[in-house]
């Protein structure tokens, strides 16, 4: 259930849409299919162990799948949430991808619509922010590029903290390069980023009347 720098590796391929891989390099489609089944069940095992250190009150975690029938993933992607918040867009969200591995609160805006939280009240965790608990984590925008270069809080004044527009929202966590997996317990990882996080994913729910 460890990470390495080759679980990024695997998302190294020219096309992930079945029907280019078909096109341009179909005998590569076996060993890549092989790859990415063996790699995600290292993953599902992996999220399973953090989801049972963490116990109640989280629901079981969403592990996304390998592929979706047309594609294989450019990424895996897992988010747990609270039993009762499962309406919720607010997610503690994790990502393997071809250069890290991240760990972050998120709003995952493709459930926003059907979401109980609003975006208003995602935004409440930054209220009242304790900038020196969480000076070492990164922080970035929504709607940067998961290979983006990111900053740690420390490194933002409280004029880069603000929403640039009605949509804008920040996510905040640790991330680890491709070249340190090596060097960390994933499962550790993982449960003590969320564990942190937990103050900052339980302030996006607070009611108006529990703000103050």
């Amino acid at each position: 259930m460890q990470l390495s720098p080759e679980s990024c590796e695997l998302f190294d391929i020219p096309f992930f849409q079945f029907a280019q891989l078909k096109k341009y390099c179909p005998e590569d489609i076996p060993l890549i299919k092989v790859k990415y089944k063996f790699a995600w069940e290292n993953w599902k095992a992996l999220h399973l162990a953090v989801a049972k250190q963490l116990g109640y009150p989280f629901a079981e975690p969403h592990i996304e799948k390998w592929c979706n029938g047309w594609q294989v993933r450019a990424h895996f992607f897992a988010y747990y949430k609270y039993e009762f918040n499962q309406n919720s867009a607010v997610i503690l969200s994790v990502i393997l991808n071809r250069r890290r591995l991240s760990v972050s609160l998120d709003w995952h805006s493709y459930r926003a619509e059907r979401s109980q939280t609003s975006l208003e009240q995602y935004h409440q965790w930054i209220d009242n922010f304790d900038r020196h608990k969480y000076a070492d984590f990164d922080i970035w925008h929504g709607d940067e590029s998961e290979y983006a270069d990111f900053h740690s809080v420390s490194e933002l004044n409280e004029k880069e903290l603000h929403i640039q527009h009605n949509q804008d929202f920040f996510c905040i966590g640790r991330n680890v390069e491709k070249a340190d997996l090596a060097n960390i317990d994933a499962v550790e990882f993982i449960y003590q980023t969320i564990q942190d996080l937990l103050p900052l994913y339980e302030a996006c729910h607070l009611q108006k009347n529990e703000r103050n």
